[in-house]
């Protein structure tokens, strides 16, 4: 992975397919704390667990990737169980406690590496107040490629997404997962034009 041509380098944002899922209402309190810990670093902020709540009508089945926040990429067990250590390249695993769940097994992946691989000239300017990247371009010499995910120094709080491990998970869950491509080392690929909107 780590010696791909730069035209088949890309880079996403995952969210939660479209389908009728049921997804996660993550703590407030929890998810404000777990952006703190990755804008800060702080280890008095490191979560330990996360916790939430299903929401979306009970017969839809429940979602395989049910977070929808940039910042907290939430995994079932069965899709960590086939995707295998992987995913631990970038980072640890926390548990999520639902509320009023039985049986329910997911967990946060907790993303810590943190890689200047953004090209700031070439890319739209980090927002103050959050620092979203509308328009990201990539260094793709820099570009962690090996990595499943990875977090930008100027955007900390949001989970980006190496190409290969976006087509593991989407092959892995089907409709399950909506990902929209942030860059692309092919010129002709067209990044999504609002990929941190809801």
């Amino acid at each position: 992975m780590a010696d791909l041509p730069a035209e088949g380098l890309s880079v996403y944002r995952l969210l939660p397919g479209l389908s009728d899922y049921r997804v996660l209402s993550l703590d407030s309190f929890d998810a404000r704390r777990l952006m703190r810990w990755q804008r800060t670093g702080a280890e008095a902020d490191r979560p330990a667990r996360l916790r939430a709540a299903w929401m979306g009508e009970r017969h839809w089945p429940k979602s395989d990737f049910p977070s929808g926040r940039p910042s907290a990429p939430v995994f079932s067990r069965r899709v960590l169980d086939r995707f295998g250590d992987g995913l631990l390249a970038s980072g640890s695993l926390v548990p999520v406690d639902i509320e009023g769940a039985k049986g329910d097994e997911y967990h946060l992946l907790l993303v810590e590496e943190v890689v200047d691989c953004l090209d700031l000239r070439r890319s739209s300017k980090p927002k103050k107040r959050d620092g979203e990247v509308k328009r990201a371009v990539f260094r793709a010499d820099a570009l962690p490629a090996g990595l499943p995910a990875f977090r930008l120094p100027q955007f900390p709080r949001a989970v980006q997404w190496n190409g290969w491990a976006v087509e593991r998970l989407t092959g892995l869950t089907g409709d399950g997962i909506e990902a929209r491509l942030l860059w692309s080392g092919d010129p002709a690929a067209v990044p999504h034009p609002d990929p941190w909107g809801i």
